[in-house]
């Protein structure tokens, strides 16, 4: 089997970015986004999906993190729907739901090709060291618009807001690891009973 991958370059007036995604590797992730923590989720996502991801970003960061962030999730949208292709094969459906310390992350997914976002998760307070914790929300946002991925994120309980950020990031990822994989049973079948996605 070919390896799913994608690279991306996307050059705004805000952001500068190169991105690669191979979906049938081994967790390995360079991030260089300039923004800490985004680079830290980033880690969590492809270690935990067994997704290798290279990102290089440079963007207006003396405004704030919002674009960067917002861009880096677009271009990731932009790769996964590239590296899967028409989607044959594929398991379709994702879940997972991961402890972390005091916090519990619920998420499940569909790569069905219509975009849709529950966020059922409260953060405690604006900011994660420098980050601010509304770009979690953000970045999922855009990240299943631009893939079409059916994405409900829920966090029942937590206190820590970099123990529910982290959650969700590893508890997306055990779901895409799920639903990105390919299911011999399918036997290169679209999974779907419209015959495309």
């Amino acid at each position: 089997m070919n390896h799913r991958r994608a690279e991306i370059n996307r050059q705004t007036k805000e952001t500068s970015i190169q991105l690669t995604l191979d979906l049938d590797g081994s967790g390995i992730v360079q991030a260089k986004t300039g923004v800490g923590f985004l680079d830290h989720m980033l880690d969590h996502l492809g270690k935990h999906s067994l997704s290798d991801i290279t990102v290089t970003a440079s963007g207006d960061l003396n405004v704030d993190d919002h674009h960067t962030t917002e861009d880096v999730a677009i271009c990731l949208g932009q790769a996964l729907t590239q590296a899967l292709g028409d989607k044959a094969g594929i398991c379709r459906y994702g879940w997972a739901s991961v402890p972390m310390d005091e916090t519990l992350a619920d998420v499940s997914l569909d790569l069905s090709g219509r975009p849709a976002v529950v966020f059922n998760a409260r953060f405690n307070g604006g900011k994660i060291g420098t980050f601010d914790t509304q770009l979690i929300e953000e970045f999922i946002r855009r990240l299943a618009a631009v893939a079409g991925m059916n994405l409900h994120v829920n966090v029942p309980y937590g206190s820590n807001d970099h123990h529910i950020a982290e959650a969700i990031f590893k508890a997306m990822a055990q779901a895409l690891r799920i639903a990105k994989a390919i299911d011999p049973q399918r036997k290169g079948q679209i999974p779907s009973t419209k015959g495309t996605l």
